[in-house]
């Protein structure tokens, strides 16, 4: 399902708790507000398996030309990746899983692509591996809980072989202003300092 804007929708982004937190995790005034939550990635119950269940990171701008969405170093396009439940999501109800820590994987991957970037496709396997030795968590919960993500999360899906349909948003947060991982005045947002952390220019 595309982009969702009717009220319910539009106003799901914007709770105070929600910009607190994307102030603490982006920083003041760097960031766009929503007002529409994305694509809707539903989950139904059913015996084959999904095409889509890969482990990657998303794409968040599209170079000319391009037929894919790519990522780059500085996380181009997308301040975080958002993760919010609108339905009742349990161990039986096809949870995203999310390699823990693997945030601080991917940079090294992305950095020998440089500025360009590379598509999500290209970059699967190689962050699939790179991430491969983190721990397992899957994104379970009530309708009305959000996940907050670091943009270069390994995360993927996964069958369906529960009872109940799985509805959940994924859309991004857009930044107002890109990254910088050499700020003169040091003052990173976390998700920068993670991306340092993941290149070793942070302990």
């Amino acid at each position: 399902v595309s982009s969702m804007a009717q009220g319910p929708f539009a106003a799901a982004a914007n709770s105070p708790a929600l910009h607190q937190a994307f102030d603490l995790l982006v920083g003041e005034r760097r960031w766009e507000p929503r007002y529409a939550l994305g694509s809707f990635p539903l989950r139904f119950p059913h015996t084959e398996e999904p095409d889509d269940a890969g482990w990657h990171i998303e794409g968040s701008y599209l170079p000319d030309g391009e037929a894919l969405y790519h990522s780059n170093l500085r996380s181009r396009g997308r301040a975080l990746l958002m993760l919010f439940l609108f339905s009742e999501v349990t161990e039986a109800d096809a949870p995203t899983r999310i390699r823990v820590g693997s945030h601080l994987d991917v940079p090294p991957v992305l950095e020998t692509y440089g500025e360009a970037g590379a598509s999500f496709l290209e970059l699967g396997p190689k962050v699939a591996e790179a991430s491969a030795h983190r721990p397992l968590a899957h994104a379970t919960g009530r309708p009305g809980d959000v996940f907050l993500c670091h943009p270069f999360l390994v995360h993927a899906a996964q069958p369906h072989h529960g009872t109940r349909p799985r509805f959940m948003a994924q859309p991004p947060l857009y930044p107002a202003v890109p990254y910088e991982l050499e700020r003169a005045d040091g003052d990173y947002s976390a998700v920068e300092f993670a991306i340092r952390r993941g290149l070793a220019q942070e302990a």
